[in-house]
């Protein structure tokens, strides 16, 4: 495991000096499937397209589906399909990034594999992480799967229109999730109703701006 970590880190700092010097900022959007991570990301597009210039890179097992939504939105988009693996690695974003103009974009944004445990442990030269967090998924999440939480600058509690339906805590994933990462931003949205959006957008592009 320390080879293989030791390997995809010699990547990701190339990675991330290659971001640098070509002044884009990328995020790496991590989440379970089902999640809402897409949809997310169709409804970020659409709030920002018009103000910075971005591109995304979708990862998935098989099917290009997410990256056919995305492309709707107007935005390039590279597919990987990992045939299998569970995550995304450095030298398979460096591939990707071959095909995109870099100097042209503000940010860029990884959709990972839809998964709360692999896709944490790999950097892959982001500059910041975010995970999805859906009320249906429960509130036990946090604790069970800590890495992830503690490694994202930020959590979108999404689907937050089902919570009457659930028997989700908000206050204790709220508390579980400042415990476990104290300055991390926490976003309660509903993406098919546009609910908390404007603050999740206005967030990221306080990430570009900086």
């Amino acid at each position: 495991m320390k080879n293989i970590l030791g390997a995809n880190d010699e990547v990701a700092a190339l990675n991330r000096q290659m971001f640098a010097e070509r002044g884009v900022i990328v995020m790496n959007l991590l989440g379970s499937p089902g999640s809402g991570k897409t949809t997310l990301l169709e409804k970020t597009l659409a709030r920002l397209a018009d103000k910075i210039k971005i591109a995304v890179i979708e990862g998935d097992l098989f099917t290009a589906k997410d990256a056919e939504r995305i492309e709707r939105a107007g935005v390039d988009v590279i597919q990987i399909n990992t045939a299998g693996g569970c995550h995304l690695d450095a030298p398979m974003i460096q591939k990707a990034c071959a095909a995109l103009n870099l100097a042209e974009l503000d940010l860029l944004i990884v959709e990972n594999v839809g998964n709360l445990v692999c896709p944490a442990e790999f950097d892959i030269g982001e500059n910041f992480k975010a995970t999805v967090l859906s009320i249906t998924e429960g509130d036990d999440k946090p604790l069970k799967y800590p890495l992830i939480f503690k490694e994202s600058a930020a959590v979108v509690l999404n689907k937050i229109d089902l919570l009457e339906f659930t028997n989700f805590d908000l206050k204790s994933a709220r508390e579980d999730l400042t415990t476990l990462n104290p300055p991390i931003k926490i976003f309660e949205t509903s993406c098919t109703r546009g609910t908390g959006l404007d603050d999740w957008t206005a967030w990221l592009l306080s990430k570009v701006a900086k």
